[in-house]
């Protein structure tokens, strides 16, 4: 996997997730300083310096659009940390409209939850007030910054105090 590092704007905000040569370049073209770090070296001739996870510009760019992230299976998972939405035991690998779409039920994020096969077989196309069941939390549509990492998959650890503000 390609080392990929997390680019904030002069305000902390998450901007987007960046190839390491991208990340180099910014930082040396004095754009952009290093955060965090992951602890090993880039090595040249005549220079050093710490492999970067986060960095953050040195001016403030201003983004013209909020960004909305599309509803995709791989990003409903990772919102909902691969854990069935209503056993909440088992490993979630498939999603499920809350409201199913036979009965009216949007394809949105306030409607779709990660679920576990067996679960979401068992509930087909009924309510939940029909199966007995509730949940544990209410679905969301991820913040516009935040979900341009969740889109991209497994997020880096240094990343996470980042994140949580956004």
């Amino acid at each position: 996997m390609t080392q990929r590092t997390l680019l904030l704007n002069a305000t902390y905000e998450p901007l987007a997730v960046v190839p390491l040569r991208r990340a180099v370049l910014l930082i040396l073209a004095e754009k952009a300083e290093v955060l965090d770090a992951d602890g090993g070296q880039l090595h040249s001739e005549n220079f050093n310096m710490p492999i970067p996870k986060v960095i953050r510009l040195t001016k403030f760019v201003r983004v013209p659009f909020t960004r909305r992230v599309p509803v995709t299976r791989r990003a409903v998972l990772q919102r909902d940390h691969f854990r069935c939405a209503y056993c909440t035991k088992n490993k979630a690998d498939t999603i499920d409209h809350v409201l199913p779409k036979a009965l009216g039920g949007k394809h949105e994020w306030r409607n779709v939850v990660a679920a576990c096969r067996s679960c979401n077989g068992k509930k087909g196309s009924k309510t939940l007030a029909d199966m007995g069941w509730k949940l544990d939390f209410k679905p969301f549509e991820p913040a516009g910054t935040v979900a341009l990492v969740v889109v991209i998959g497994q997020l880096d650890e240094a990343w996470e105090p980042y994140l949580a503000t956004a």
